[in-house]
């Protein structure tokens, strides 16, 4: 989960999309009881007359999915990349995930025909939505994995990241990445490993990524290493209180390298344990782990390294 929020949320914008089946009206229900302006499948042609309006006196939460009247892949990012540029509204792509065999197996109970195959069987829609969406999960600054929630787990996931209260705590949202593809959307911090050293090189350690305890050993036996750390992790903890005071709700910490699989993975996975530890509610991601299928986002728990959703 990653992504900007502004200290004023009236102006707040959250994008709601994924999958058919995966929870986007829950989301978008849950979202309104909140306290979101909420809209549900408008037309992107008319996302810009939207915002050109006036302005909004309540967070905004717009749902779409591929049954909108002029969706396609291209349009969407477009109009990812329009809102995105909005000094005035900083926007959060909220994608909503789901395994095949789970959405299967929902529209077998619901009897429900998929949008996008309805004279066909539900595998195929499901096959094509991913098709289609795959590179809108890419861009998401935060990402949910519904496969094993109910409704009610939903919502109150949501309740924890999104509910307005002054009382809730800043989320932190760490994320590996590769360079060759580009800064993932909406990081605050960008931090680079390159300077590391490569497990890539070690042809034992190749196929592995910074998850796995050898890759770590490696990365972590170099001599800048724990320098690098302890200095990220002294940084970090002094921002965090100053951004939780100035109203920020969550704060996105992206560390880079070659291929986004070692040494991005590794810092990644060490500073979110050490700051889960101390206390502070932190998801992690894995970009290009994700994309090859090797990994889920994961929550960590307050004080503790047990994880949640998605792992």
């Amino acid at each position: 989960m990653t992504g900007t929020a502004p200290a004023s949320k009236s102006n707040r914008l959250v994008l709601v999309t994924g999958p058919s089946g995966a929870g986007r009206t829950t989301a978008i229900h849950a979202l309104e009881d909140i306290g979101y302006e909420a809209i549900d499948n408008l037309p992107l042609s008319l996302l810009p007359r939207l915002l050109d309006g006036p302005d909004p006196t309540k967070p905004l939460a717009l749902g779409v999915d591929t049954r909108n009247r002029d969706f396609s892949t291209a349009a969407l990012i477009e109009a990812i990349d329009q809102m995105g540029g909005m000094a005035d509204t900083p926007m959060q792509v909220l994608y909503l995930d789901c395994s095949p065999d789970i959405l299967m197996r929902r529209f077998s109970e619901t009897r429900r025909r998929h949008p996008l195959a309805p004279e066909e069987n539900a595998e195929i829609g499901i096959a094509r939505e991913f098709d289609l969406l795959g590179p809108i999960k890419a861009r998401a600054d935060m990402l949910i994995d519904t496969s094993e929630m109910s409704p009610h787990d939903l919502r109150a996931e949501l309740d924890r990241w999104f509910a307005p209260t002054s009382e809730r705590q800043l989320a932190v949202s760490v994320q590996s990445f590769s360079y060759k593809r580009g800064l993932p959307r909406g990081l605050d911090l960008v931090l680079d490993c390159r300077f590391l050293r490569n497990p890539y090189w070690k042809e034992h350690l190749r196929g592995m990524d910074g998850r796995d305890s050898d890759v770590a050993d490696y990365v972590m036996q170099d001599d800048s290493f724990e320098a690098f750390h302890n200095r990220v992790l002294d940084l970090v903890t002094l921002l965090l209180p100053a951004y939780e005071a100035e109203g920020k709700a969550y704060l996105s910490i992206g560390f880079g390298c070659t291929g986004g699989q070692h040494r991005s993975v590794t810092m990644t996975e060490t500073l979110a344990q050490a700051l889960a530890k101390s206390g502070w509610q932190v998801s992690i991601r894995h970009r290009e782990l994700e994309r090859r299928g090797k990994s889920t986002p994961k929550r960590l728990n307050l004080g503790m390294n047990t994880q949640t959703q998605g792992e």
